[in-house]
């Protein structure tokens, strides 16, 4: 298993989920992977949990990733730490004893070992104080001058631009999303990129929010020839489970 090589151009590439075309995603070995390949960044998706802990997994239930289902923020940090994710990727079985759900600090401590910008998505509508909490935890570890922060919750980015004013972020946007003028004008406004899904990506939409100073991301892009059309389009970075 490897790694699909395109011609990216200039674009920065961003792991999704670490590298999960080849590891268990949102885990350490899928961290490492990336760390050990030549991405400008690694994805994650943090939760809070029921006790105030901050934790790394996609979906709000344990479900798809473990044979264990239990919700992730009504559960204890201690309850998720129990869970074994699955190993090989696409199969539903027990994977190794090191696959579990990663605390944010070793989500950081990995980013920052093979310097990597981490690209850290607030997973739901985080309170004003967790916010401000993981934003202390990664200051703690030296990395918050190497974090993008990106969330489909536009309130989590005002907290956030509050907070830091001059951090790197971006909106997450599905391809359901309208594009009106009223979205680009308030992403130049708090100084926000743009991370849609591809197909609300267009030629004219990048040129314009590029004419507006407005950094361009797009996900999750797995094929070579999409992965070229877009790089071809100009977007500044391109996330992926698998393209190089």
């Amino acid at each position: 298993m490897t790694t699909i090589s395109f011609d990216k151009k200039q674009v920065k590439m961003v792991a999704h989920r670490g590298l999960s075309g080849l590891e268990c995603e949102n885990s350490c070995a899928a961290f490492v992977a990336a760390g050990n390949h030549s991405y400008y960044g690694i994805e994650t998706d943090v939760h809070v949990t029921r006790d105030g802990k901050y934790i790394l997994i996609h979906d709000d239930h344990t479900g798809r990733v473990s044979d264990t289902d239990i919700p992730v923020e009504d559960s204890t940090y201690e309850e998720l730490c129990q869970v074994r994710l699955y190993g090989n990727v696409g199969e539903k079985a027990p994977g190794r004893r090191d696959l579990v759900l990663p605390a944010l600090s070793d989500y950081i401590r990995i980013c920052k070992h093979y310097d990597k910008v981490a690209v850290l998505e607030l997973k739901n509508r985080i309170a004003p104080a967790h916010i401000a909490g993981i934003v202390e935890e990664i200051r703690e570890l030296g990395y918050l001058e190497k974090t993008t922060f990106i969330s489909f919750y536009w309130e989590n980015l005002l907290d956030l631009r509050r907070l830091l004013p001059e951090q790197p972020l971006q909106y997450l946007v599905g391809f359901d999303l309208v594009w009106t003028d009223e979205l680009a004008e308030n992403l130049k406004k708090y100084r926000i990129g743009l991370d849609a899904h591809f197909s609300f990506i267009t030629p004219d939409r990048v040129e314009l929010l590029h004419s507006m100073g407005v950094e361009v991301n797009c996900w999750t892009v797995d094929t070579a020839e999409l992965g070229e059309k877009l790089a071809a389009m100009g977007v500044d970075y391109i996330t992926t489970n698998i393209l190089e």
